[in-house]
């Protein structure tokens, strides 16, 4: 009897234990890739982003959120392009890359403004930088004539991500690329917009200064061409000529020669 009583308790103690350690695996939580963890309720907000953590139900609450990186993509295009120094217009397509800063201040500022499961659709990411970002492009565009823009691409782009700066309440700007940079064609500009009708006018003084050089240029080696082949054509004619005189020099010499011949038979026959 004593010996049943025995096994009882140490199976109950077993199945506690056993219990206890079940208890332990199903209440530690570990963070996925990309994400963290943020527990609320006893104890206060706490993040996760590496080891993971323990929850323990009806006393905690925990949610998950994406700190991965994310794309907000902003295009300026046509009459949407935007205005340089010097009143062109540039076709301009960006591409920036924001993610929650991974920081746990920042993680739980994000979490508690926006939530959690807002925190990194891609709608959410427009609307928090779409209107800020683009802002930046059309002032540091203002500040390039086309030709330096274009030129010095890279310089545009330092000058954005210094306007924009890396603290986002919350988020962190990693990067931005051009993909694309052109000169807003000029059959897209509103002839009636004043900034425009600059453009138009600027665009249409060089294409046509342009096409005078151009023309210029043209002119200046056909004429190269053909005071090449006239040269060749003098070269020619004075090679002919010489020839002509070495072979009548020669034709008399040989008419010389054969009188002088004639003469000595002649001579040589009367005697």
């Amino acid at each position: 009897m004593f010996g049943n009583i025995i096994i009882v308790i140490v199976g109950i103690i077993v199945a506690i234990i056993i219990g206890f350690f079940l208890l332990v695996a199903q209440s530690h939580k570990k963070v996925a890739q990309g994400k963290a963890l943020i527990r609320t309720g006893m104890g206060g907000a706490k993040v996760a982003l590496d080891s993971g953590m323990f929850v323990i139900p009806v006393l905690h609450k925990l949610e998950e959120i994406d700190i991965s990186l994310k794309t907000v993509t902003i295009e300026c295009m046509n009459e949407e392009g935007l205005i340089c120094k010097d009143n062109l217009r540039a076709d301009i397509k960006m591409i920036f890359y924001v993610r929650v800063n991974k920081d746990k201040k920042d993680i739980i500022e994000v979490a508690q403004t926006i939530g959690c499961e807002r925190a990194s659709t891609q709608e959410t990411f427009d609307h928090l930088f779409h209107a800020k970002f683009l802002d930046a492009m059309r002032m540091i565009t203002n500040q390039f004539d086309f030709n330096d823009l274009y030129a010095d691409s890279e310089r545009f782009r330092m000058y954005i991500l210094e306007t924009i700066g890396t603290d986002l309440n919350g988020y962190i700007l990693d990067d931005c690329a051009i993909e694309h940079l052109a000169q807003t064609p000029i059959e897209a500009l509103n002839p009636n917009h004043i900034t425009d009708a600059k453009a138009i006018k600027k665009i249409q003084e060089i294409t046509a200064a342009e096409m005078i050089e151009a023309n210029n240029i043209i002119s200046e080696r056909d004429k190269t061409i053909k005071d090449k082949e006239l040269e060749t054509q003098g070269i020619m004619l004075a090679y002919e000529q010489e020839k002509a005189k070495r072979e009548v020099k020669h034709k008399a010499e040989m008419d010389k020669i054969n009188a002088q011949k004639n003469k000595s038979d002649s001579i040589y026959d009367r005697l």
